[in-house]
């Protein structure tokens, strides 16, 4: 992983934990999202994201989320290792499991800075 990549996935793991901690599940999941997009083609990062996501679903009692995360998590690392991820989804249920979208604004930067224009 880029370490610029890397560096980013941290950051908004950390907030989204420090969100998770403070019960404010809605605005963990978004940095969750952004991580997802940052760390999804890396065995690694892309499940332990997941994992967390799951934590989320858990806490909100969101059976879609929950459902939509256990599949996730049987597939995410595989995806990663072969090289089949859908370049900027989210991560989260209620974006189509393949579904490719483009990545924007500053994380399209990061993106760019690390030579990895997608």
């Amino acid at each position: 992983m880029h370490p610029v990549l890397k560096q980013a996935f941290e950051i908004e793991m950390d907030k989204a934990k420090t969100l998770y901690k403070e019960s404010k599940y809605t605005e963990c999941f978004s940095h969750l999202e952004r991580a997802h997009i940052l760390g999804q083609r890396f065995v690694y990062p892309h499940t332990v994201n997941h994992w967390w996501m799951l934590k989320v679903g858990i806490r909100k009692k969101d059976n879609r989320e929950i459902l939509g995360q256990l599949v996730r998590l049987a597939v995410a690392g595989i995806g990663s290792l072969l090289g089949r991820v859908p370049i900027g989804n989210t991560g989260g249920s209620n974006i189509g499991i393949m579904k490719v979208l483009p990545i924007e604004g500053d994380l399209k930067v990061l993106f760019d800075r690390a030579g990895e224009v997608k």
